[in-house]
This record gives structure tokens, C-alpha cells and sequence, in this order.
């Protein structure tokens, strides 16, 4: 006789000290995605009390969600659907940190919008940013690597622990398309630099980032600017390193004087260098045993855009490791024709010296 399925269950939850839309969010969008992270659970929501129901191992997954989802709102925090997946996916790991712990920690807040760390491997970066003097933040598009890292910069200034910012990029498209664009070599640079120059102006009163600009307190420059320099009591931040040289990796590094963080991000999966050397890529190897270095390497686990934009790593990864395998069995194939050509002509046979007549 088979086994009978589990009995359904039904789960009420009293909440207590929030309002219910900071929990549910406006129209419900938060209640939608937690009813969409939990398909198997019915969700009922009656004045200040949630009804779960649904088998009971689904109902604890639910209610193990809610559950720090309430205590992020008691805390404070504002929610949005983004980080009602990113908790829903660190309940499903086993042995990591729980959402109310990666989450509740803020970075900055500035002009209303507090940044802090909204995955489990983004929290693993941020602390390493406090613990490490050299950081490499490598991961896909999406997962905040810059952002952060530029938060941690902007927190360290506002504290004193460092007396200016210096953020720098390679201008690795400019090439020698640069001298065709309008204006001085500043213009030139410019459009490269913007993104920086934005994220600045999200986590800083926009009016006083020139001021700090025309002191030296914050320096937005391209990584040319960085030779023969000595960067002392700074936080600097290196962005799109995949785009440099192993030169100008070695030389960037070498500029860490006393008193200075380094952070450096990148995605080697986007490497626009022209020979495709990457100097991001080759530092991996060469520095992955070196004290109070770190490399923390995020996943689209850690996307924190669309949830689309986690999908489209993924499957531009599967992609990617499918034409390596193939381009791996091209290469097998063709030293296997080559060896096989080096080796010359057969040996003769014991027929072979016998008149062509007389070989049948």
C-alpha cells in the first residue's frame, strides 16, 4: 500500500509593530513575488495576519521567508522584489548566513537610499574590502562589484580613514579612434569616466562632489594617469580591469603606498582587449597565494538588477563553455593529425616489395 501525501497545513502569522505595506510593499509587489518564490503555499493576507497553507516542508520554506523578511522590516529596511528573491535563495542554502544578517548591515545612506549588501557573496566582498588591503571583486555585470566597492570608499572618506578617493579605469575603446573625437583629451576621456562620475553622484550631495573634485579629495582619472605615482592614505578603486594589460596590472598595483586600500573589479568574461590578454586574468594566477590579498569572485547568484540579467549570465556561460569544449576537441583533433603527419609514411608492408600483379 503506498504512502498517503502529507496533510496540508495552515499557518498563521500576526504582524506586529510594521505596517503591512512596508512588509507586502505597495499593491502587494512584494506579496506576489513571495507568493511566485513559493507556488505550492496559498497565501491569504486578512488585516495584520498572513495564512500560509500547503504541505507542511513548503509552509516552513514560507514561513522561514516571512519570517526574515519581518525582522528586515522591524529593522528599518526597505524592500524591494530584488531582495525578496536574493533571501529566498540563501534560505535555500544550507549552512549560510541568514537574509536579516547580509542584509541589515548599511554601507551608506545618502539622499534617502541606503546601500548595503544584498547577497550572501556580496557581504563575503564587502567584509573582505574592511579585512584585506588588496581586494579583487571578479564576477558578471549586475553584481555590484563597482557600486559597493565605491560605497566602501565614499563610507572610508566620511569616516577619515583615508584622506581621498581615487577612481580609475582603462579608456582601452579609445584606441586610435581618440584623436577623431571632438574636443581636449579631458572631453575625450570623459564619456569612459561617466559611469563612475554617476555612481559618485548617487551615494554624495551632487553639489559637493566638484568641490571635493577641485581639491583633490575625489580623482576620477584613466589609468595612464596612475604611472610614476606613489598613492598614499587613498582608497583607490580600479574598474573593468579585464581591460588591462598584465603591464599596466603590475604597474597599478605597485602604486599602493602607506595608509591605502586597493579594490580592483572586473569581469574576464567581457575582455575588450584587442590580443585579449588580460591582465586581470593573469593576476589571478600570480597573486592567489599572497597575504592580504583577497579575491572574491561573485556569481549571478549575486545579480542584483532584473531578474532577467541572471539568466542571461547563465546562459551566456553555458554558451561559453560549450564553444570551449568544442574549440579543446579542434585542437585534440589537429595535433592528433599533426603527430600523425610527423610520424611520415607508413613502415612497408611484407607484401609491399612484390610487383603490384602479384599482390592479390
Amino acid at each position: 500500500m503506498a504512502d498517503s501525501p502529507e496533510e496540508n497545513v495552515v499557518d498563521r502569522i500576526e504582524v506586529d509593530g510594521v505596517a503591512m505595506v512596508q512588509l507586502l510593499g505597495p499593491q502587494d509587489r512584494l506579496l506576489r513575488v513571495i507568493e511566485k518564490e513559493h507556488p505550492d503555499v496559498d497565501v491569504h493576507v486578512r488585516g495584520n495576519e498572513v495564512t500560509l497553507s500547503g504541505a507542511p516542508a513548503a509552509v516552513r520554506a514560507a514561513r522561514g521567508l516571512l519570517d526574515e523578511l519581518l525582522a528586515m522590516t522591524r529593522s528599518g529596511q526597505g524592500l524591494d522584489p530584488s531582495d525578496v528573491s536574493s533571501s529566498n535563495r540563501m534560505l535555500r542554502s544550507e549552512g549560510g548566513p541568514r537574509p536579516s544578517e547580509v542584509m541589515g548591515e548599511a554601507i551608506l545612506s545618502s539622499r534617502g537610499k541606503v546601500i548595503r549588501p544584498k547577497t550572501a557573496g556580496q557581504k563575503a566582498y564587502v567584509d573582505a574590502i574592511d579585512e584585506s588591503t588588496i581586494v579583487f571583486g571578479i564576477g558578471p555585470a549586475g553584481t555590484g562589484k563597482t557600486y559597493l566597492a565605491m560605497a566602501k570608499a565614499v563610507q572610508a572618506l566620511q569616516r577619515k580613514e583615508v584622506s581621498r578617493i581615487i577612481l580609475t579605469r582603462p579608456a582601452v575603446e579609445a584606441g586610435e579612434r581618440l584623436g577623431f573625437l571632438p574636443g581636449t583629451l579631458t572631453d575625450k576621456i570623459d564619456p569612459y569616466l561617466r559611469p563612475l562620475y554617476d555612481a559618485l553622484n548617487e551615494m554624495m550631495d551632487p553639489e559637493i562632489v566638484p568641490k571635493l573634485m577641485a581639491t583633490g579629495t575625489i580623482e576620477v582619472a584613466p589609468l595612464a594617469y596612475m604611472r610614476g605615482r606613489t598613492l598614499n592614505d587613498s582608497f583607490v578603486v580600479l574598474d573593468e580591469a579585464q581591460n588591462t594589460t598584465p603591464e599596466q596590472m603590475k604597474m597599478f598595483l605597485t602604486r599602493l603606498g602607506f595608509g591605502t586600500r586597493m579594490v580592483v573589479t572586473g569581469d574576464i568574461t567581457q575582455i575588450d582587449l584587442p590580443q585579449g590578454a588580460s591582465g586581470l586574468r593573469l593576476v589571478t594566477r600570480v597573486l592567489s597565494n599572497v597575504d592580504d590579498i583577497h579575491f572574491s569572485y561573485l556569481t549571478s547568484d549575486d545579480v542584483v538588477r532584473h531578474t532577467l540579467v541572471g539568466r542571461i549570465v547563465d546562459a551566456y556561460s553555458e554558451y561559453d563553455e560549450k564553444r570551449l569544449v568544442a574549440r579543446r576537441e579542434r585542437d585534440e583533433a589537429t595535433e592528433f593529425a599533426n603527430r600523425a603527419e610527423r610520424r611520415g609514411p607508413r613502415a612497408a608492408g611484407p607484401r609491399d616489395h612484390l610487383p603490384r600483379r602479384n599482390r592479390s
